[in-house]
C-alpha cells in the first residue's frame, strides 16, 4: 500500500487517543475529572461503567491535614483571647454606697437612689429622709460649692482666662472636656459651662486662677462649709472627680440654700444651652439635666454629678403645689434612675396631699 500523508496522520490520531485512554484507566481520580463526550452512538463500555449508580454510597470523607499557623497568626489570636477573657474578668465598679451597703434600705417609694431628701425650703421641714446622714462621694455636686465661691469672691466675670489642663489626677481618672487647653473664655462663660454642662476643665480653670491659685480656692471652700455648718463635708479640689470630695444629703440642702441667695448661679445652672468660641469654631453645650426642659418642672437651681464612687447625683431647689422644696439624691443606680427618682418624688408630692402640717404623712 503506497504511504500518503492522510494515513499517516490517522495512524497518530489512533495511537494518541490509545495513550490517552491507558492514562485514564490508570488513574482514577483525572478519570472522574475528565468530562464525558457526547455521542449519538451507544455508550462504550467504558463510559457505562463512568456513569454512576442509582443506589446511594457514602464516600469517606477525606482527612484534611491541620494547616500550621505562621508565628503572626498565632499571635494574633492569642492576643484576641487575651481581650475577650481580660473583658470577661472584669470585675464590677461598685459605688461606696453600694460597698457599704446602703443600697439595702427600703423606702415606700422603691426609690433607686441610696440617698434622699426632700425639705420644705420655706419651714426647713423634712417630708422625706432615707439615709440623710451618709457621707458620700458628691462628684460634680462640687461644682455647686465652686461657683458659690467664685460668686462671692466679687471677681470681673468678663476677664479672659486661657483653659487650664487637670492634673494630679486619682489613678483610673481621665477629664473628658471639648475645651481645648489654652481656648480664652470669659469667667462667666466658663462658670456657665461648669453649672450647666458640668465642664470639668471650666470648674479647674476657675479654681487656678482664683486670688492665690489653685491651693486658696480649696480652702475658700472649705472654709464656706464651715461657715456654713456643713460638718459633714470636705473638699480636695473644684470639680468633683476626686472621690475625696464628699457631704452629707443634710449639708447639700445647706448648700442648696446657699446657692439660691446667688441669681448668677440660678440662672446659669438651670440654662438649657449655650454656644461659646473654641477656637475657630462654635461648640454648643447642653444641660445634663433633662428635668429642665420638662414643663412638668418648676425647678430654680440644679446640679447633676457622677464618677463610679458616688453613683448618679442631683440637687434641686422645685416648685411643686405651690411649694418650694430642696431635693437631694445621692447614688443612684443606673443612667436615668435619679431623674426617675425625682419623677417619682414630685408624684408623691403632689398626688399624696402633702402640707406643712401633715407630719405624721414625713417619710424617715
Amino acid at each position: 500500500m503506497p504511504y500518503t500523508p492522510t494515513k499517516f496522520w490517522s495512524v497518530c490520531r489512533f495511537v494518541v487517543i490509545a495513550l490517552s485512554m491507558s492514562v485514564l484507566a490508570a488513574s482514577p481520580t483525572l478519570a472522574s475529572k475528565s468530562p464525558a463526550k457526547k455521542s449519538a452512538s451507544k455508550p462504550s463500555s467504558a463510559a457505562a461503567k463512568a456513569k454512576p449508580s442509582n443506589k446511594a454510597t457514602a464516600s469517606k470523607p477525606s482527612a484534611r491535614k491541620p494547616v500550621a499557623r505562621t508565628p503572626t497568626r498565632a499571635l494574633r489570636a492569642s492576643s484576641r483571647k487575651s481581650a475577650v477573657k481580660a473583658v470577661r474578668v472584669a470585675p464590677p465598679r461598685l459605688s461606696m454606697g453600694q460597698t457599704i451597703g446602703l443600697h439595702d434600705t427600703a423606702d415606700p417609694l422603691d426609690l433607686k437612689s441610696s440617698v434622699a431628701l426632700v425639705i420644705d425650703q420655706d419651714t426647713n421641714q423634712v417630708v422625706f429622709s432615707k439615709n440623710s446622714g451618709a457621707v458620700l462621694p458628691i462628684a460634680s455636686i462640687t461644682k455647686l460649692m465652686t461657683a458659690v465661691v467664685v460668686a462671692e469672691a466679687d471677681l470681673p466675670m468678663d476677664e479672659l482666662l486661657p483653659v487650664e489642663p487637670i492634673g494630679g489626677l486619682e489613678p483610673g481618672k481621665s477629664s473628658r472636656s471639648r475645651l481645648a487647653i489654652g481656648t480664652q473664655l470669659t469667667r462667666g462663660e466658663l462658670l456657665h459651662l461648669a453649672l450647666m454642662a458640668s465642664e470639668n476643665r471650666s470648674a479647674h480653670t476657675l479654681g487656678s486662677h482664683y486670688p492665690g491659685g489653685l491651693d486658696a480656692f480649696v480652702a475658700a471652700m472649705n472654709r464656706k462649709a464651715a461657715d456654713l455648718g456643713m460638718g459633714d463635708t470636705r473638699f480636695v479640689e473644684p470639680t468633683g472627680l476626686s472621690s475625696q470630695n464628699q457631704s452629707s444629703a443634710r449639708d447639700l440642702s445647706v448648700l442648696v440654700r446657699a446657692a439660691m441667695q446667688h441669681p448668677m448661679i440660678r440662672e446659669l445652672s438651670t440654662s438649657q444651652e449655650a454656644q461659646v468660641a473654641v477656637g475657630n469654631r462654635q461648640v454648643q453645650f447642653q444641660t445634663t439635666n433633662g428635668l429642665v426642659r420638662n414643663p412638668l418642672w418648676e425647678i430654680g437651681l440644679q446640679k447633676t454629678g457622677y464618677i463610679s464612687e458616688a453613683g448618679r447625683c442631683l440637687v434641686m431647689q422645685a416648685s411643686l403645689a405651690g411649694r418650694q422644696f430642696i431635693m437631694v439624691l445621692l447614688d443612684s443606680a443606673g443612667r436615668y434612675s435619679r431623674l426617675g427618682d425625682a419623677e417619682r418624688l414630685r408624684h408623691w408630692l403632689t398626688e399624696s396631699g402633702l402640707t406643712a402640717k401633715t407630719a405624721d404623712k414625713v417619710i424617715r
